[in-house]
């Protein structure tokens, strides 16, 4: 009986594995909510910040810019949001930069309350009406775009898991260190 139980076990372990590795290997281009891909120059669009700023996508040629799709409600985005600071913000703190997370269809309110709670310091974006989203997307979040120097994307990443958040960071690091040269 116990051989039997540890194969099942064994059998549901590689199941679970290949399932995850088949999630993060597949070919992203091949996403069929994505509306801007790898290659398309970013959508233009100004977004209202928490603070009370606007800030136009175009205004930050020049600079490596990762935009993050989140919601307050969304458990994948605030797991990923738990690693933001330290291994985003801080760690690119002193290059041209810059992290733009924007909240999908939320009030001020709302953004405000979970940013406190949650005792981030970093600004973040309201599209409130979801008007900028659907520029890039159909559904899905958490939701990164990755646009480089040129206003080109470079990456992006539907979802989120440690390995391909790791990856996101070394692409992040990449495209920076490209820009250098």
């Amino acid at each position: 009986m116990k051989k039997i139980i540890f194969a099942i076990l064994a059998l549901l372990t590689i199941s679970s594995a290949a399932v995850i590795a088949a999630r993060y290997t597949q070919n992203i281009s091949a996403d069929p909510d994505a509306v801007a891909k790898v290659g398309d120059q970013c959508p233009s669009f100004t977004v209202q910040m928490l603070d009370g700023d606007e800030i136009s996508i175009d205004s930050l040629r020049g600079k490596t810019v990762l935009i993050n799709f989140w919601a307050t409600w969304c458990p994948p985005c605030n797991a990923e949001m738990t690693r933001v600071e330290k291994e985003i913000i801080e760690r690119f703190a002193d290059e041209e930069f810059v992290f733009l997370p924007i909240s999908r269809g939320e009030k001020p309110e709302v953004v405000k309350t979970w940013r406190t709670k949650k005792g981030y310091k970093f600004d973040t974006g309201l599209d409130i009406a979801t008007e900028i989203f659907p520029l890039f997307a159909r559904t899905g979040i958490p939701r990164n775009y990755l646009i480089g120097p040129d206003g080109t994307i470079v990456y992006y990443e539907v979802g989120y898991a440690p390995q391909p958040f790791n990856e996101m960071v070394k692409k992040i690091e990449e495209t920076i260190k490209n820009a250098k040269k």
